[in-house]
């Protein structure tokens, strides 16, 4: 594949990453290209999954479905609160991420954008605790992703944690470690529901040069039971 189409299709993701969804017209201006290329540059990426092609445009392709979850309305809500915020952040912290990075990311629905804003990428080596960050990836071949292995903290969770999920961090390092937190509090630093789960997520503090906390603006000011990292540790 030409430097110019691979340029191009990066750019037409990253576009529907940001938005969802564009028209060819909006497209154009965005690749700066004819409208028959983007026409075949969106067939490729259809090819590869990641886009599904609508009448006069393109789409982004929506996650797995999580089948047990389809008529969980708590769920959905969880997913959908603040979702245009995350899918921003998500992606902006996914150009922090460089080719050939080791990348830890907690459980947490704003690590989920951050993992479905890598989809496209490559050489990218990716440690989880969370089982849907995990199964999302787990058809990209361009991309590692490691599961640390666990016990589900609770019904309905995605977090796994336990002596399992702690034994695998030690034999890992990374380059950089996204959070998903609860709670973001300057002065009390980043929290979490459950002392388990932050048990995990100091342990990735532990085995990563970098920390970057993400949080959509409901989380600031907010202090949760379970501490994480005092503010001192963060990056961002």
């Amino acid at each position: 594949m030409s430097e110019s189409i691979t340029r191009r299709s990066e750019q037409i993701v990253k576009h529907l990453l940001s938005s969802g969804a564009a028209t060819i017209e909006e497209l154009l201006a965005v690749a700066g290209s004819s409208a028959p290329s983007i026409r075949r540059d969106l067939a490729r990426l259809e090819n590869r999954g990641l886009i599904r092609r609508t009448h006069g445009g393109a789409e982004l392709a929506e996650p797995l479905l999580y089948e047990p979850f389809r008529y969980d309305s708590s769920f959905l809500a969880r997913e959908q609160r603040h979702a245009p915020e995350k899918r921003r952040i998500g992606l902006a912290a996914a150009e922090m991420i460089r080719e050939g990075e080791t990348v830890g990311l907690s459980a947490g629905t704003t690590t989920t954008h951050i993992g479905r804003s890598l989809r496209h990428r490559e050489k990218i080596q990716v440690v989880t605790n969370a089982i849907n960050i995990g199964m999302e990836l787990s058809n990209r071949t361009s991309l590692r992703t490691y599961l640390t292995g666990g016990v589900l903290l609770w019904a309905w969770s995605f977090a796994l944690s336990g002596n399992a999920a702690l034994n695998f961090l030690d034999t890992v390092y990374m380059d950089k470690v996204f959070l998903s937190v609860t709670g973001l509090d300057a002065e009390r630093g980043a929290t979490s529901l459950e002392t388990d789960e932050a048990l995990v997520y100091r342990k990735m503090l532990k085995q990563t040069k970098e920390v970057v906390i993400v949080a959509d603006s409901s989380k600031l000011g907010r202090v949760s039971p379970a501490i994480i990292c005092r503010p001192a540790r963060f990056m961002y």
